[in-house]
Parts: structure tokens; sequence; C-alpha cells
């Protein structure tokens, strides 16, 4: 479970630039409760300390420029915070959103081609991780070299299902796409294009051994709702992608395009028709369905199981966990009754499409026209060079982040930042002592999971090896192709063997941060260590709940309604009293009930049932935060800084770190798919705390005030 969704276009992020050490020397020493409403004049306290040099944004680590003091923070606290800001800026034009998550991931982007153009150029040996990295980024770079081959790198792909006569070869054609490219609780990763996805992560029932789970895929549109629903914008989507399904055809010369295009939608709705919604899909009770290799013949007939399985190099696995099995028997029975001739055009579209990127210009303006434009609202291809670091990053990220952290992130910074994780995930043992809710019970086993949550900062402690993996200068296509072949045997050969629970999940490069239920493990990559989460010449208040925050988030996704029914072995199983269940389920029920009230959209609403995990981590990990803020002020006053307590310092710090706009079309697919909120959203987790009320001295009749009874406290 992730803070950011790391699906959008983008969303790849960035670097800590300094050491966390002078925020953490600063934090022992400074101070708390100042109650200073934002507009009132500050009261006399304590002096504020010198503090030099200055941090990135504002004074003291907000950006006050791009607040709207005009708005009552208890009207719309976002707007307060990030009211100018999101009055002035423009989404750039290659992008579906603009927030301070792009900030970072558009800097990151930058360091890295810089790390790419040297290793590109610096003639490293032969087979090197260097010279691999160099010889990746500059073959997506020669444009003219993937011009003068054409579809050529694609065409043996192509004749191979064009030579497809019968089920059994068709089984095997769609064992051979499988791919490890999803991933139901780590990151996110729910769908696929490919017929099914392969996830090889703890079992379940028995986490010291892996598990093969297999889910739901086969749909190029982003979810089930853009193939079912009929309105008028999903009919222009299903139009439209129908047309973009022709187009590409038609570059790679299939025949009779049109034609075909109609059926691979037909076939793209009918298996839409079976695939579980996204709510469902999070239940993981729902989801725990252990199935023998022989029941998947018997429960999912129509699929030649054993070439599928064989194809996909699973020959030997004799379980599987899955994850939706009324979507995996009816996408089976589509495998087998749908026309041959249509799941080969099917394979013959997604083999284009995959390959897209790597292709010639008519190409890729194509797949942008339809998959960025029309799908997220981009008016412009991005730079070449964004996406090289993209696809490089794709194919040998943990090598790219080697070079990363041995540039940007100084060992210091590493050993201070686990000292803050350390002090709020104190902060949290202490607030589970002060649950009045929760019996003894209950609360002697959720510290013992506490107590053996695992923190990883940075990067991982191993590195992945590549020297198995062959890269061809030259070769943009064979490269990519043959880096997913990789990654996928890298996971087939978990199968089997003991688990690595210090395995890392995200890239040091990525500005997000991870929580894993199944090893109770945090991963913060050290780009998220960054203004505005995290500045070294910052206020304390405002890193608190900036990088603090975040940290009490995936501290709480071990709690949240999906982490709290894995014990401390990160096993699937009940740990709760059935007074404490309820009770914390009915504070759930709550949560939603007040998220489902925000609409973003005039037609959509936020689903409250989706995001109910991340707005549980966002609440509740505001409050650890704010907890551990006041235990670093040992007592002592903290002072007004620009007319703004410290109480309201940290609060300002929070709100900052969500400032986001959204293309109407990006903003509507994250509420269809997305378990976060939209920033606004997100900003307004704070009507929930009731330091907020006291900071900014929020009102009965503004829009944001809810009476201390409906104040949701989860933790």
């Amino acid at each position: 479970m992730t803070l950011q969704n790391r699906r959008i276009p983008g969303a790849a992020r960035v670097v800590l630039t300094t050491s966390a050490a002078a925020w953490l020397a600063a934090c022992a020493t400074s101070a708390p409760l100042d109650k200073t409403p934002a507009q009132a004049k500050p009261t006399a306290t304590a002096a504020a300390p010198a503090r030099s040099p200055k941090p990135t944004y504002g004074s003291f680590g907000v950006d006050t420029a791009g607040m709207d003091t005009s708005v009552a923070p208890g009207d719309n606290f976002y707007r307060f915070v990030n009211g100018t800001w999101n009055d002035k800026v423009e989404i750039p034009a290659d992008r579906p959103s603009y927030g301070m998550f792009t900030t970072l991931a558009e800097e990151a982007s930058r360091r890295t081609r810089a790390l790419l153009e040297e290793s590109a150029s610096a003639n490293a040996p032969e087979g090197s991780e260097l010279r691999k990295l160099g010889d990746l980024f500059a073959s997506f770079m020669d444009e003219a070299a993937i011009e003068a081959k054409g579809v050529t790198p694609l065409a043996p792909e192509l004749d191979r299902i064009a030579a497809i006569t019968n089920r059994k070869e068709l089984a095997a054609a769609l064992g051979d796409t499988l791919r490890a490219d999803v991933d139901a609780l780590n990151t996110g990763r729910v769908t696929t294009d490919r017929l099914l996805g392969l996830w090889v992560s703890e079992d379940l029932n028995e986490p010291s051994r892996y598990a093969a789970y297999l889910l739901q895929g086969g749909l190029g549109l982003p979810d089930r709702d853009y193939y079912l629903v009929d309105n008028e914008r999903f009919t222009d989507v299903r139009q439209k992608y129908q047309q973009h399904v022709a187009a590409m055809l038609r570059l790679a010369g299939i025949t009779d395009p049109e034609a075909r295009a109609k059926r691979i939608l037909e076939l793209e709705r009918d298996i839409a028709r079976v695939h579980w919604s996204q709510v469902d899909t999070r239940d993981v009770l729902k989801a725990n369905n252990p199935w023998p290799r022989e029941e998947l013949a018997r429960r999912a007939p129509g699929l030649d199981w054993d070439t599928y399985l064989g194809a996909a190099g699973l020959g030997q696995q004799r379980e599987f966990i899955v994850w939706q099995p009324s979507a995996l028997t009816g996408i089976a029975k589509l495998v087998g009754g749908a026309p041959l001739q249509t799941w080969k055009d099917y394979l013959t579209f997604h083999a284009i499409e995959r390959a897209a990127p790597l292709l010639p210009k008519a190409f890729v303006e194509e797949h942008f026209a339809f998959n960025d434009r029309v799908l997220s609202g981009a008016q412009q291809l991005r730079e070449r060079w964004k996406r090289g670091v993209d696809v490089t990053g794709e194919a040998m990220g943990e090598a790219i982040g080697k070079l990363y952290v041995e540039k940007y992130f100084p060992p210091e910074a590493k050993a201070e930042a686990d000292k803050m994780v350390r002090n709020i995930i104190a902060a949290f043992d202490r607030r589970i002592d002060a649950l009045a809710w929760m019996s003894p019970e209950t609360k002697k086993r959720a510290k013992e999971k506490l107590a053996t949550l695992q923190v990883g900062i940075g990067h991982p402690a191993r590195w992945r090896d590549y020297s198995e993996l062959e890269i061809v200068r030259g070769d943009a296509y064979g490269n990519t192709e043959r880096a997913s072949r990789f990654e996928y045997q890298r996971d087939l050969r978990k199968l089997g063997k003991p688990v690595d629970r210090s395995e890392w999940f995200m890239v040091p490069q990525l500005v997000n941060a991870l929580n894993s239920p199944q090893q109770n493990s945090i991963i913060f990559p050290a780009a998220i260590l960054q203004p505005p989460f995290f500045d070294a010449h910052a206020d304390p208040a405002v890193n608190y709940g900036g990088i603090g925050s975040v940290i009490g988030h995936e501290i709480v996704h071990s709690f949240d309604d999906v982490g709290a029914q894995f014990d401390a072995r990160g096993k699937l199983e009940n740990w709760w009293t059935q007074e404490d269940a309820a009770k914390f389920k009915a504070a759930g029920q709550a949560l939603v009930a007040q998220y489902s009230a925000y609409r973003p959209l005039p037609d959509v609403s936020v689903n409250g049932k989706l995001t109910l995990g991340e707005n549980i981590a966002d609440v509740a990990g505001l409050a650890i935060s704010h907890d551990a803020y006041r235990l670093s002020l040992g007592g002592q006053p903290a002072p007004v800084l620009d007319g703004f307590s410290g109480e309201q310092r940290f609060f300002l710090g929070f709100g900052q770190v969500w400032r986001n706009k959204y293309r109407e079309p990006t903003l509507r697919r994250l509420l269809l798919t997305d378990g976060h909120s939209p920033g606004e959203y997100r900003a307004a987790t704070v009507r929930n705390q009731d330091a907020w009320y006291e900071a900014f001295d929020a009102t009965p009749g503004q829009a944001l005030y809810l009476a201390p009874e409906q104040r949701v406290r989860i933790w």
C-alpha cells in the first residue's frame, strides 16, 4: 500500500539533497503548543531561533505566497494553504496532473538523465551494469535507428500469433505473455492488459513460503466501468478506443483493421463483464482462494491450463491463490468460446500496443493520442529523454538506484531518517496504550505487531543482480522485451525458495513510500526525503507535518482495514476481539461516509469504500505525527514564525504536500480506480483532528466543522 498511486504518468519521484541531521537536532531542542489563529496577530512566546540557510519554501518551509488567506481554514483548508498556487499554476502540457509529487518527479528525472547520459558515454566494460544502463538509454534515444527498423522488431511475435491454428496453440500464446506485473497488496497494481497477471509473494496463509497468485486482466482500458457504464463520457471513450485499435492495426499493416477492432472491443467488453470491482478486489478475505493445480481445469474450464501454465514457466507449480475466482472462471470460458480469430486479433493488437513506445514515430504518436490525450487529458507528448528515463528505469531500476544513492543519499541521512521513524513508532506505541475503546487483549497484539515492524530507509540492503540480463546497443525493442522476461524469471525463481523478508518493492529514486502487510514492513525510498516533505533547513513543525505524516501514514497501513487483518508475522489471521473489531469497523464506516460525501466532479464522488485504507492511514498517520511533534518540544513553547504558531505550521506543512491539479479525464479515472483520495480531500483529513480546531479556531457553521462526536478517531 503506497502513499501515492504509482500508475499515474509522471508519478515516479525524487531525492534527499541534504542531511536529515540538522532537522533532527532542531527537533530535539525546539518547542509546543501555540494556539494562534492563522489570521490573528502572534502572541508573545519564545524568540524564534536563527535558521540558516533558507529553506526551499518560504521563510520556514511553507510557501506562504501560495496560500489564500481570504479563505477561512475551517471552510476549505486546502484552499487556505494552496489556493493562490492552485489559481496560478498551469498543468504542463505533457502532464495529466501537477503538484508536489510531479515537481519532485521532474527533478528526479533530470538527475537520472544525467546519470544515464554519463553511463552512455563512459565506455564502461562490456557486461557491466554501467554499460548496460548506458546502452539501454542510448538505444531508446536513437530515434533514427528505430525509424529505420520500422515494425521489423515486432514481426516475429506477430508471425507467431498469425500461425495459431487451434485452442491449444492459443493457450500457449496466452501463457507466453504472462508476466509478474500485478501486486495486490504492496504497490496496488491490480490490473494488466495481459489475459491474467501473476504475483509472487508471501502466502497469505503461511508467510514463510511464497505463493503464486493469479489476478484478472485482459483489458486495454483502465477499468471495467469504461466498458460497462453507458454514459456520454464512457461511450465516447469506447468509440475512440475502437478507432485507436484500428489505427494501430493499420500502422502495422494488418488488413481489415476496422472490423478487427470492433471484434476486439466486443471481446474486451465480455472480459469486463466478469471482472471484479475495485472494491471487491481490495477485500483480502474474498481474495484468499487457494486452488490446487487440478482445480483450475475443473473450476475454470475453457482454457487449456496445462498448456497455458507450461508456456508460462509454471508447469511444476502445484497450487495457486486465485484472487478473483469468478473472473478467472469467466475469462477461461471466453478463451474456450470466443472465436479463435478474434483472440488472434486481440493478441496482435496488444502486442503492437505494448511495443508502440519503442517503434517509429507514427506508433508513438497514435499511442499518445489515445492513452495520454483521451484517457488522461495530456496535451503534448513528453520529451523523448523523459520517456527514455522511464523505459530504462522499468528495465534496470535498482541499477539506477545504486548510482542515485551514491550521488544523492549520504549515509548520515539514512541513519537520521531511521531515528525519526523510530520516534514516530514510539509515539504510536503510546497512542495504542491510551486508546479507551480497545481492550487490553487487542492492545497487546497490536503492540506486538508494532514492535516487529521492519523499516527500510533509502535503499535495499542488497542490490538486484542484472548480470544475466542481455542488453544490446541499438535494439530498443529487444532490450525491453528481454528485460521484461528477465524480471518475470526472477519472480518465478522465488517459488519454492525461502522468503526474502528484506525485498524492496520500490526503487530509491521513486518519490513514494510503501507498507507491505505480508512482510509487516515499511519502506521510504531515498527520493522522498526532500522538500516539501523534508527540508533540513525548515521549521521542525513543518517537517513533522510533511515527512512525519508520511511516516505515520505508512505505519498505520499495518493497522488499516486491510493491514489489521494480518498478524505480526504477516499472516492473514484475526487477532482482534469481537467487540474491538466491531468498534474498529464502525469507525471505518464513519470514514467511508465522510469521504463518500466529497464530490470532485459533478457526476462522480469519492468512493469511500475504495479509499478507506488510505483515508485511515491519513487520519491516524497525521494524529501520530502530531503526537511526535508535541513530544519533540520537550515541554517548551514553540516560537511564532511569521505570525503562525507551531501548531499551525504543523498543519500547514501537511496541507502543502497535497497540492495537486488534475485534468478532468485523469481525475475521473483516479476516482474510479485509485485507492487514494484526491489531494484536496487528503488535506481535509485535518477536520478529524481536535488540535486543528484549536490551531485555526474552526467553528460550527464552517464547511469542514465536525462536532467532536463526529470526528473519526480510529487509532
